[in-house]
This record gives structure tokens, sequence and C-alpha cells, in this order.
């Protein structure tokens, strides 16, 4: 397993959900929250968040790539995570940043596991295998109607597209899916949180943002500053 030192870790926060849930806004505002209180914060993304995982992000999400295997599109997605763990989140966390990074390996798990019908244990197989089964110290699930989630993720990347330059890759290859894969996606994601409680915050996203944001923020508080906090009015 991955380790890192509990002296002076930070925090490793993820956000999931389907596309359209409001996930990204939701963690730039707890990002925002937190470098106010102080604390150094990494915001990253998947597939993604390296030059090496961008190059990959745009292979695995191009609609261009409709073809392209279920087995080889979790393997792309690892090898972006893998090095996104290498060079972002494990030298974040070691040097006492807190990392906030937009999907992680339950993505992986609801959408390659539950969508694709790859299964969970091929999933986190690969998870020990090529990310020192690194564990969130939270996680943001962020639960959503379906239709709607997947109506304003399609709206989103269209509209990215129009006004994208020429030759560069969309990414609309998932939104392309049908009703039934998405929901085998929010399924699968409603057993990762009914199997690990501890770590995963459900949340409905249906409510408004402002409410949903000042959830989170609580949450957050009461988990990871509330004992700083305390010690710091000790002293």
């Amino acid at each position: 397993m991955a380790r890192v030192s509990a002296r002076k870790r930070g925090r490793f926060i993820t956000f999931e959900g389907l596309d359209g849930c409001g996930k990204s806004t939701q963690l730039k505002r707890l990002a925002e929250v937190l470098r106010a209180e102080g604390i150094a914060v990494l915001v990253t993304r998947e597939p993604g968040g390296t030059p090496i995982g961008e190059r990959l992000r745009s292979i695995v999400l191009d609609s261009a790539t409709l073809g392209l295997a279920p087995r080889a599109e979790l393997a792309i997605l690892f090898a972006a995570r893998a090095q996104q763990v290498h060079e972002n989140i494990l030298p974040a966390l070691k040097a006492g940043r807190w990392v906030l990074c937009d999907r992680f390996t339950d993505s992986s798990e609801a959408y390659q596991g539950g969508g694709r019908g790859l299964g969970s244990e091929a999933v986190l197989t690969m998870h020990r295998v090529v990310c020192g089964n690194l564990q969130p110290d939270m996680t943001v699930l962020m639960d959503s109607d379906v239709t709607a989630s997947v109506a304003r993720a399609r709206r989103r990347n269209l509209a990215k597209v129009a006004t994208a330059p020429d030759g560069e890759a969309d990414e609309n290859r998932f939104e392309q899916e049908n009703q039934a894969f998405f929901t085998r996606v929010q399924q699968a994601y409603h057993a990762i949180a009914k199997r690990e409680p501890q770590r995963v915050l459900m949340l409905d996203a249906r409510r408004q943002p402002d409410v949903v944001h000042r959830e989170i923020v609580e949450v957050v508080r009461q988990r990871f500053l509330g004992a700083a906090n305390e010690r710091q009015s000790k002293n």
C-alpha cells in the first residue's frame, strides 16, 4: 500500500458522481474554503491531471474512440491514474498539502465495473497493483437524477465542441451511452457507498448547490479540522 507519513500528511478528498451532477463545482467551492483557512490545496482531475494523463484523457473520452474495448478503456484510465498518483497526489500529501480530486478509482468501479460489466474485483485488483491501494480520506458522492445529469453533461460537452479549435478531441464518448448504462453506474456508486460508509459521504445533489456546499464544508470541518482547531485553542 502506498504510505505517507502520518505526521505531516495532507488530506485526500475525492468527488464522485455522474457527469453533470455538479461535483466539479462543489470541489472548487470546497477548495476556496480550505485556502481561506490557510490550507495548501492541490485541485486535480481524472482522467488527466498530468501532461501524460491529459493525453490519455483525450483518447478515452473522445467520441472518435467508440470502438475502445472495455478492458482497454480500464487500462488507459489506470495508466493515467498511476501517473497522477506518482506525479501529483503522493508528493502533495507528503508535503502536507490537501488534494481534492475530481474522480478517482470509484469512478472506474462505477463506470467500468458497473456500467461496462467488468465487475468490482477487476477494478479493485488493478487499484491495488497499479496505485498501491492508495485510499481517499473522504469521498463526496453526489447522488443525482440519471436523466437530468446526463442531459446536462451532453449540453455542456456539445457547447465545448462548438467553441473548440478545429481538430480538438471532444469529450462526448460516455454521454453517447444509453439510460441503462448510466443506471448501472449509479447502482454501482450506491453499492460502494453502502460498502464503505465511513469513507463515502453520499449527498443528494438534486438540492440547491448552496445547501450541498454547506453540508460538505460542515462534514469536512467535523472530520478533519475540528481536532486541529481544538489543539490551537488550547495553545
